[in-house]
């Protein structure tokens, strides 16, 4: 039986159970209020956006804070008639570039993280140091560089140094994720009698599919928003990309209409959102594997 002295014991621990379970909970509201805040002020401008290409130029200017009132449902079809083409130049060109970064990053990031050769950690490093330069000092050179080729104000001006750009941080993720994939399964397959490269795409292809679908996505999102070189390398409007086209949004007189640039935004972003929606399960898995494993 229970002494008189076990009593106020018990109730002691219970007291002090309750307070640490109501400290967690107020920590834990804490942090859930402060992600809601940041959630919504990440979301305002993308709320602001929508509703502004609602309205009209008088709207507008007259109540900018107002629901649009009439709802102007017309600028969408001018917004997705203006940047259609501009939106198809920069998912083809992207695209490819994405097909040739995940194809040389994998192959290269397979070849550093399974076999041994003289400098390999030595290149390896070389490579990673191109991540400390920051892409504005190499922009004159290679636009001299891409006009030297005599490939300006084509599409190749964009897909190559696109290409070419995207490797480092694709050799990073993927080198990482293939040194882990365990090693009696390419054992396995050179018994087998398969080839280095059988073992790359029948092997290392397959069981990496998080990562690369990981390059892929942040490759396409950085090459779809690049505004800096297509300005530069490309002068004709039909070969000219969505982030650069956006710009170019005006009425025949000269004048900005607000609604129908806004509704173009908005249509711009479709594409983005539709990757993420397919691509986000194999992106996170990526990220949270491969990219943090040494």
């Amino acid at each position: 039986m229970a002494t008189t002295l076990d009593k106020p014991l018990t109730q002691d621990r219970q007291t002090t159970r309750f307070q640490a379970l109501r400290h967690d909970a107020f920590q834990q509201s804490l942090i859930l209020l402060s992600l809601f805040v940041l959630l919504f002020l990440t979301l305002v401008p993308i709320i602001l956006m929508v509703f502004l290409s609602l309205k009209d130029n008088g709207q507008i200017y007259g109540r900018f804070w107002g629901l649009p009132n009439p709802i102007r449902w017309e600028n969408y079809p001018s917004g997705y008639n203006a940047m259609v083409s501009y939106i198809t130049n920069s998912l083809i060109y992207s695209s490819i570039s994405v097909a040739g970064v995940v194809f040389l990053a994998s192959l290269s990031g397979y070849v550093f993280a399974r076999h041994r050769f003289p400098f390999k950690e030595v290149i390896y490093m070389l490579i990673l140091a191109l991540l400390m330069i920051p892409g504005v000092l190499t922009l004159i050179p290679s636009f001299v560089l891409v006009q030297q080729l005599g490939i300006i104000n084509t599409p190749w001006a964009l897909i190559l140094p696109w290409t070419a750009g995207g490797q480092v941080f694709g050799i990073l993720l993927c080198r990482s994720f293939f040194a882990n994939l365990p090693q009696e399964l390419f054992d396995s397959g050179k018994i087998d009698g398969a080839n280095e490269f059988q073992l790359y795409y029948k092997i290392a292809v397959p069981l990496s599919w998080p990562i690369i679908v990981t390059v892929a996505i942040m490759h396409l999102v950085s090459t779809y928003n690049d505004f800096i070189w297509p300005l530069l390398t490309i002068t004709s409007s039909e070969m000219q990309v969505v982030s650069v086209g956006l710009t170019e949004f005006t009425s025949q007189f000269g004048i900005t209409d607000w609604g129908p640039r806004m509704a173009a935004y908005t249509v711009a972003t479709i594409p983005l959102l539709i990757l993420f929606m397919f691509g986000m399960r194999y992106y996170i898995r990526g990220i949270t594997s491969g990219a943090v494993k040494a």
